[in-house]
Formats: C-alpha cells, structure tokens, sequence
C-alpha cells in the first residue's frame, strides 16, 4: 500500500478510537456529535438537511435520530409548513452536551497535536485541506471508462 494512505489509514483508526471512547463518556456513539452539532448550529433541520451536511445517507440520520430521540437528546416534530417534512429538535439534554463535548474535542486535539510547532500545525492544516479537496473532487467527478 503506498506510504500515505497507510499511515493515513492507521492514524485515522487511531483518532476514531479515541473520539470514540471521548463520546461514549458523554452517553454518545461516534457520529452522534455531528448530528448534535449541526443541530447546535441551526437548530430544526430535516434528516435531508443533516444528511446533506454530514456527507451520509438520510436513512442513516434518521436511524441516528431515533437512538438520539429515545436516549431524550432530541425530538421529531412535524414540519408548520408542510407536514410531510419532519424537523428534529434539540431537548435541553441535548443542548447542555454542546459545551463539554466541545471542550473534550478541542482537549483531545491539543493533546494529539502537542508535539506539533505551531508551524506544524498550519502546515498539517494546510496539506489536510488540501487532501480533502482532491479526494472530494475525486468523488464527485465520473469515473473516467
């Protein structure tokens, strides 16, 4: 396997184990966190909206959901406007795990990145985007046949 995707391969296992673990002292699995963050940011998105945002599949948001809304960290409600639309809504449960959830992300980066200059880190943040754009291009671009 070429050198890149390997050590990319290995680290991201790696960072998800640990986000994991991180989530699951908040009562969360891995993946919850975003669905609440994109609520966070607007509160009363669709399922579509979500999944739009989190690059998943809407089935996968609203199975996300249901697991959220029975452990009371959200709420489905029809949509004023038109009732074949469904808006998920946070719960004051919901709400109150924004700030340590925040606060448990932004320690778990620092201490992954704590080796790292300042320098570094502009130039890992800078080469990560980078990467990300070329791989979501190379997504949403047809396969050449």
């Amino acid at each position: 396997m070429p050198e890149f995707l390997d050590l990319h391969g290995k680290t991201s296992k790696a960072l998800r184990a640990l986000a994991d673990g991180a989530m699951r002292r908040h009562g969360l699995h891995l993946g919850q966190n975003h669905l609440l963050a994109a609520l966070w940011e607007r509160d009363g998105r669709t399922p579509g909206e979500i999944a739009a945002a989190l690059n998943v599949t809407t089935p996968t948001v609203v199975k996300m959901a249901t697991r959220m809304a029975t452990a009371g960290l959200l709420t489905r409600h029809r949509d004023d406007h038109d009732n074949r639309l469904v808006r998920l809504r946070l719960t004051d449960a919901g709400r109150a795990l924004q700030e340590p959830i925040e606060a448990e992300r932004r320690a778990m980066e620092e201490q992954v990145l704590a080796d790292l200059t300042p320098a570094e880190r502009e130039h890992l943040l800078s080469a990560l985007t980078k990467i990300h754009r070329a791989a979501s291009d190379l997504l949403t671009t047809p396969a050449n046949t």
